[in-house]
């Protein structure tokens, strides 16, 4: 996927834990964790109003887009449309 999501690196500017953002925000410790190690698959715009509000960012801040990530997934959809046919 091509973004990617930078929360450890804010908290780590934040000197902030994830159970504290979690206790902050009222999301489980799960449900950062999987955010946090680039597993989610989406998010909600209420979690990352929540999150902004409590870390003190903007929301790219925590999520970026990687062209190199771009590039290979494009790279690997047109070699299985390729396969494919």
């Amino acid at each position: 996927m091509a973004i990617r999501v930078t929360l450890d690196r804010v908290l780590l500017d934040r000197r902030m834990s994830l159970t504290e953002l979690g206790d902050r925000v009222g999301i489980t410790l799960a449900n950062l964790s999987i955010l946090k190690t680039g597993k989610a698959k989406a998010i909600r715009f209420s979690t990352l109003e929540a999150l902004c509000r409590e870390l003190k960012c903007q929301p790219g801040d925590i999520l970026v887009w990687d062209p190199d990530e771009a590039a290979e997934t494009d790279d690997d959809e047109g070699e299985q449309a390729v396969a494919a046919e």
